[in-house]
């Protein structure tokens, strides 16, 4: 298992078992392909798919049609994140089972959040296609690990 934080200065050079401090303010914000959403990614495991992400929304910003093929973690920082099952504001937590399908978007003033991730999403596109956030073939970029 090989983690990495991508564009986060000074890590390339670290031993393999040294702790990895990032300095999160100077990471850059990186837009999706859904307007108004953001992130910044803390680390992922490319193998596994395991992500812990910082979401920024802005209000009404949303993430269509998606399922969680193993649990979802988020706390929000700020603002709020909401769902067809109700609203998670700042200093709350919300997690997803495996399997779980459903549309979220920003609150009223939008939302900061801490994502955690198993394995990525599965957004279901309005042609059939099963994506991941960057847009690529779900199945292919990470069934295998799924089912590893």
């Amino acid at each position: 298992m090989i983690a990495v934080t991508p564009k986060a200065a000074g890590h390339a050079a670290l031993p393999p078992m040294a702790s990895r401090f990032v300095d999160v303010a100077s990471l850059p914000w990186e837009p999706t392909r859904f307007a108004g959403v953001d992130t910044k990614m803390l680390l992922m495991e490319p193998e596994s798919g395991m992500m812990t992400v910082l979401m920024r929304m802005a209000p009404g910003a949303k993430l269509p049609d998606h399922e969680h093929a193993l649990i979802e973690q988020t706390y929000v920082l700020e603002g709020s994140l909401v769902c067809g099952e109700g609203e998670c504001k700042a200093g709350e937590f919300v997690w997803r089972p495996a399997g779980s399908r459903h549309e979220a978007w920003g609150g009223p003033q939008g939302g900061l959040m801490l994502a955690i991730f198993q394995i990525p999403n599965k957004f279901f596109e309005a042609d059939g296609r099963e994506t991941d956030l960057a847009g690529q073939d779900w199945n292919a970029a990470w069934a295998k690990a799924l089912f590893r």
